[in-house]
């Protein structure tokens, strides 16, 4: 295990809850990768804790999804799969477009304001190249949207389905070539919100969880490419 993630003792939290997060952090930031295993002797000797909030913190990630447990293996960090990003985005599709018909109606100018505030400081971030801080404004952007639309079960829900979303959005702004075409469909939402035209949004929001899927399906398939061929590169060589 050769990451450097550490928890934070300096947070007023209960301790398992400091371990979810840095282990969370560690999967989401890729210093924890898929597929590697999680020793709780060896997680408990590094972050300084016994194996018990380890051991909560892993099942806590089992729930998200980020954490997959093996029969006879142990817990091991979850893989990206094609499966659960379609079943994340098809309904992630359906409660945004949702959300986007009800902040149409419902949105304060504060909240635009806010909206197109944080556009600026998600447009800062792309400029600089800083990938956790483009994912965290993005999510800003998202979270405003959603807050706007006075619903707060929908919010929960959408909350909910965010944090499973997070590990995705990180690996689709990877891709510095599609950082343009998020600031240009962050732009036409804001536009079609400020005037209140629901229709206009709805398809505006639609292409952006859209274009979404199909850039993170390609780099999945470029992946599992390059795993091919490193092994048919080390069997031609044997």
């Amino acid at each position: 295990m050769t990451s450097n993630f550490q928890v934070n003792m300096d947070e007023y939290l209960p301790l398992r809850d400091v371990v979810f997060k840095a282990l969370r952090q560690a999967i989401l930031k890729g210093e924890l990768e898929p597929g590697e295993r999680l020793m709780e002797i060896q997680l408990a000797e590094r972050l300084g804790v016994s194996r018990t909030p380890i051991r909560e913190a892993i099942r806590k990630l089992e729930l998200e999804g980020l954490v997959l447990m093996i029969p006879r293996k142990g817990a091991e960090v979850a893989k990206i799969s094609e499966n659960n990003l379609r079943d994340v985005l098809e309904v992630r599709r359906s409660l945004e477009e949702l959300a986007i018909d009800l902040a149409c109606q419902r949105m304060t100018q504060e909240e635009l304001l806010e909206l197109t505030k944080t556009e600026e400081l998600f447009s800062q971030a792309i400029r600089e190249g800083d990938a956790m801080r483009i994912a965290q404004t993005d999510e800003r952007y998202h979270e405003i949207i959603y807050n706007s639309t006075k619903n707060e079960k929908l919010v929960q829900i959408l909350n909910n389905l965010r944090e499973q979303m997070y590990r995705y959005r990180l690996e689709y702004i990877k891709d510095e070539d599609k950082r343009q075409i998020l600031l240009v469909e962050h732009d036409q939402i804001i536009k079609a919100l400020a005037l209140r035209h629901v229709h206009e949004a709805k398809i505006a929001i639609r292409e952006h969880i859209d274009n979404q899927e199909i850039t993170i399906l390609k780099n999945l398939k470029e992946q599992e490419n390059d795993v091919q061929r490193k092994i048919s590169g080390r069997r031609g060589s044997v």
